[in-house]
Parts: structure tokens; sequence; C-alpha cells
């Protein structure tokens, strides 16, 4: 049964769901590249897609076991696939998988703060981290809230930690500066700061996103709400964790609803949080029969929408 191969995180778990996201990957590789005749450079992209792939499922496993954010299981490594998937069109762009391995190294910074060594390195990077994911979009600026949060919450505001992430984050901000204004394009630079227009919500309803983005908060909310009474009764990392995870949710769901260009793109943000609740909302369900039901009814509905849509 999928719930019992599921409980455990063996390499050949890992292996497994990569293989099976590597046939959702081909069969949209075709799809998107049937009109075209087949070269070089497609396949170079395609295998420079699937790289990026590799790295970003890598940065998320490591976060999530380096961190304990899940007991020792493949739940989230697979819910995570799972939703990654429903997007896989719009992940045949380097700008987007690079948005999103961006974002996956400024959360391992995040989470990372755990640890009392380093404290002040960590922040200089997660506010370096956070600089990149602005030049890729700016409105990703509203996850500086995270870093302060995950300070608070592991150690204390001080002078220092309240600054180093501002520096981490102004360096490459003033490098970037100083070369537009040396070639005297500095309208680039101020152009980052200006929005051009705002997508309503109906923008998901119009094109397919709003059922996947209700089923992934209806399941994050379910999860949430089961794991959460558990995680707060005990004084501990994970409840430090846990408290992290809510505003990475929350500030996630508001980059959703708030971000001024909407393109479905944004929505890759709450896959992380939302995956790794579902997670551990499982995990508090004895039920194998449940899990299963759940298991398969992710699995079934990523096929059904690669296949049909």
């Amino acid at each position: 049964m999928l719930a019992n191969f599921l409980s455990k995180s063996k390499p050949i778990n890992f292996i497994v769901l990569l293989a099976l996201f590597f046939c959702v990957f081909l069969f949209d590789a075709i799809t998107v590249y049937a009109s075209k005749a087949f070269t070089l450079t497609i396949f170079m992209e395609n295998l420079g897609f699937l790289l990026l792939f590799l790295l970003i499922f890598f940065f998320y496993n490591f976060v999530i076991s380096k961190n304990s954010l899940t007991k020792d299981n493949s739940y989230a490594f697979f819910i995570f696939t799972v939703f990654l998937s429903y997007f896989i069109v719009k992940l045949f762009s380097f700008k987007v998988l690079f948005l999103l391995l961006i974002y996956m190294l400024f959360l391992r910074k995040i989470y990372s703060l755990k640890s009392s060594k380093k404290v002040l390195q960590k922040l200089f990077d997660s506010g370096f981290w956070l600089a990149i994911l602005f030049f890729i979009e700016p409105f990703s600026a509203m996850f500086a809230l995270l870093i302060y949060v995950a300070t608070y919450v592991h150690h204390k505001i001080t002078i220092h930690t309240l600054l180093t992430p501002i520096v981490g984050f102004c360096a490459p901000l003033f490098i970037y500066y100083a070369y537009c204004l040396w070639f005297n394009e500095v309208a680039l630079f101020a152009n980052m700061f200006v929005f051009k227009q705002f997508n309503e919500i109906s923008f998901y309803a119009e094109n397919n996103f709003y059922w996947i983005v209700i089923a992934i908060l209806t399941f994050t909310v379910v999860g949430y709400f089961l794991k959460t009474p558990k995680a707060l009764s005990v004084n501990n990392s994970f409840k430090k964790n846990w408290i992290i995870l809510t505003f990475n949710l929350i500030i996630s769901i508001f980059f959703l609803l708030l971000i001024p260009e909407k393109t479905g793109v944004e929505i890759l943000f709450l896959i992380f949080p939302a995956a790794v609740v579902v997670a551990n909302g499982l995990e508090m369900i004895k039920n194998d029969l449940i899990k299963n039901v759940v298991f398969y009814l992710l699995l079934i509905s990523s096929v059904l929408y690669t296949v049909l849509l």
C-alpha cells in the first residue's frame, strides 16, 4: 500500500518519486515541444530544466530532513512532488525554476536559524538570497518578515540581528545599482519598484488554477488543525519550527493574493509550507485506509491533470 511505502524515508522512496516526476516531466515536455523539430538546443534546454528540478528536490528534502520539519517518512516529499506536478507546464522556464531554487535556498537559511552557530552569517545569507529573489520577483520582498520571525523565535532581536539581513539584502542591490549607473541604465533599477498592472483573484478561475489553489488550501487547513494542538503543546524545537512554518504559510497566501501581476507562478511559493503542513497532518492520522485514500487521490489527480490539461 502507498501509505506503508511512504512511511519510510529510504533512498528507494526518493528514487521512485523522482521517477514518477520524471514521467510527468517527459509527458509534458513531449506535449510542449510536439510542434517543434527535435534539435540539440531543445535537448540541452530540457536537460537544463531537469537538472534544476533535481536541485530543487534536493534542497527541499535537505530543508525538511535537516530541520526535522516532519517525522522520518516520505510524506512531504511525495506531496511536494504532486503539488509541483500541477504546475509542470509553468515550470518549463529557466526564470521560474531559478525563482523556485532561490526560494529554497532562502528557506534553507531561515529554518537553519534553529542552530546557534553562525547566526549572523545565516541572517546575512537570508537577506542576500531574498535580494536575489527580489531581482526576479520584486514583490517577494514581503518575505523579509519571515527572517525576523525566525530570529525572534529562535534567538532574540538585537541591533546586530536587526541590521544584518538588511545589509545582506542591500549588498547585491547596491552592486546592481552601480552597474546600472555605470551603463546609464538607472531606469532598469527603478523599474523593479514599479508594479504596472494588478490582476484580480479571478485570474485563477480564468486560467484553470482555481480548483488547484482551493484543493491545496483545503488539504493545508485540515492538516494544520490536525497538527497544531500537538505541535504547540510541547515546548521544543519543533514548536518553534511550526510557528515559523505558520508564518511562512500565511505570508505565502498573502503573497499569492496581493501580488500585482498574477501569472500562476506565485502559487509555487505556497507549495513548500503547504506540503509540509499536509504531511504533518497525515502523520496525525492513525488509520492507514484514510492515508491511502488521500495519497491515491493526490496521485490520481496529478496524473489526470497532467493528461487532460
